[in-house]
């Protein structure tokens, strides 16, 4: 594997390039870290494909954005597009986690020409959502900036969740957090990414026609990712269609074998 370091828009990007054959670029969600999209899978490479993954600005080992707003989905588009510039990737087939994955959709309807296709991992940008879902992010902001890791788990609150899940929600906090070398600049992520409009309206992801999965998730682990607006996302692509574990299953989206193997099928059918 080829660690790499690739300059974005203004911000220095810690990169992994391992594997040859179709280009594959990961992007992780909020909080989250290049490790966090296939858990470490290399199904995918041992599958012949060419897989790109970074740490987002702010996170992981990447620097943080030159002021705290600075992590919306304008900043997170343009880091993408330099990521394939620098490894002149005229096109690639995307593959990201929440906010991966509507940074993937902005730049679907930007540059759709560098887009071969899209898979989608429990998307949440909802552009009608309350405010009380950035009351949640500022909490979860202010738990880490004054508490650290504690403090964002304290605040994430996972008594909310079924009991199930709590112990395995709870450890992959924690050590998706501890991989951050700048936990303020995840704090102003935190913050910044939830008030960022990757788009108008979820019409706009009519406009996207290349091949496109949607991974949802169940809501009883994953409420923050609803199940409708998985639907929803994948309805309205053009080209979409849905994926979601069986009642009772831990997340596909957890499941970095499993994972890899629907982003494996979307490339070969996108290429």
């Amino acid at each position: 594997m080829l660690e790499r370091t690739i300059l974005g828009a203004g911000v220095t990007l810690a990169a992994s390039d391992d594997g040859d054959g179709i280009p594959v670029v990961l992007l992780h969600g909020l909080t989250a870290s290049r490790r966090y999209v296939v858990m470490g899978s290399t199904s995918l490479q041992r599958g012949g494909h060419r897989v790109i993954a970074y740490d987002a600005r702010g996170h992981g080992s990447s620097a943080p954005a030159p002021a705290p707003g600075a992590y919306g989905y304008d900043e997170l588009s343009a880091d993408l597009l330099a990521v394939l510039d620098e490894l002149e990737l005229e096109r690639a087939v995307l593959a990201g986690a929440s906010m991966g994955a509507h940074t993937i959709l902005r730049l679907a309807l930007d540059a759709p020409e560098r887009v071969a296709g899209i898979v989608a991992i429990t998307p949440a940008y909802d552009p009608v959502a309350g405010d009380e879902r950035l009351r949640r992010y500022d909490a979860l902001a202010e738990g880490l900036h004054d508490g650290g890791i504690d403090g964002y788990v304290a605040a994430y609150d996972v008594q909310r969740l079924p009991a199930a899940w709590r112990d395995s929600v709870t450890t992959f906090l924690r050590q998706s957090l501890a991989r951050h070398a700048h936990l303020d600049a995840v704090a102003d992520a935190l913050r910044a990414v939830p008030r960022s409009r990757p788009f108008a309206d979820l019409h706009a992801l009519e406009q996207i026609e290349c091949p496109a999965v949607v991974v949802a998730s169940r809501d009883e682990a994953d409420p923050g990712h609803p199940l409708a607006l998985g639907e929803d996302y994948a309805g309205l692509l053009a080209h979409g269609r849905l994926v979601v574990e069986d009642e009772g299953s831990s997340p596909l989206a957890w499941q970095g074998g499993r994972l890899s193997k629907v982003i494996a099928q979307l490339a070969e059918e996108a290429w």
